[in-house]
């Protein structure tokens, strides 16, 4: 790929999940270069990876938008990553070395940090996604870590985190904290048992209030 290709690629990409782009925009070839700074040809191989990515999609009529997720594909995001993130976990309690779980515990105090400043989610947001991509590479599994790029939950983490109330934040964070608990204690069970629970509570955060799940 161009390096105009990548620089297309990661604007669009940031603007889709920081919520810039919402759902249902069109994306049009002549917009997105003028946003990203590129000729039209980057912006068709950026789009192109991020509808593999399923953080974009194109219409019979091969128009181009952000997608509006149905309630039942939230549901199966969620699903998927109880399955694969709670036996990464699981993984991750047999294998983190101390660097690694020295690493989440810091991502946690950035995390507590962003909580205590009131509108500081993107430090949440930042300092959660690092936290998880952690667990990924701590169960040694490059298998688990390509099935998680693939499931689109980049997007619904962002909408969860903006439902969250400061308790919810907090319960959050003391998810992550007896999460590296249980590395710590390379106590499998428990950490499977954790992170189920963490990404449920989400996945019940995420579609409260929703007209679909009223």
């Amino acid at each position: 790929m161009s390096r105009a290709s990548d620089i297309a690629y990661e604007t669009i990409r940031q603007h889709i999940l920081s919520g810039a782009l919402q759902p249902g925009t069109q994306l049009k070839e002549t917009d997105l270069a003028a946003l990203c700074g590129v000729s039209r040809t980057p912006v068709r191989d950026a789009l192109s990876r991020l509808e593999a990515e399923m953080l974009v999609r194109r219409s019979d009529t091969q128009r181009t938008f952000v997608p509006d997720w149905p309630h039942d594909e939230i549901e199966e995001v969620f699903a998927l990553r109880v399955m694969i993130e709670s036996y990464a976990a699981a993984r991750a309690a047999r294998h983190a070395t101390a660097d690694q779980v020295a690493a989440m515990h810091d991502c946690n105090e950035r995390m507590e940090k962003a909580i205590s400043d009131p509108g500081n989610i993107e430090g949440f947001l930042s300092g959660n996604r690092e936290f998880h991509a952690l667990v990924m590479e701590a169960s040694g599994s490059l298998r688990l870590t390509r099935m998680s790029s693939m499931i689109v939950e980049p997007i619904i983490v962002h909408g969860t985190a903006k439902r969250y109330s400061g308790l919810d934040l907090a319960q959050s964070l003391s998810d992550h904290r007896d999460l590296v608990k249980a590395f710590q204690g390379r106590d499998a069970i428990w950490a499977d048992a954790i992170m189920r629970s963490h990404i449920r509570r989400a996945a019940h955060r995420f579609t409260k209030g929703s007209p679909e799940s009223a």
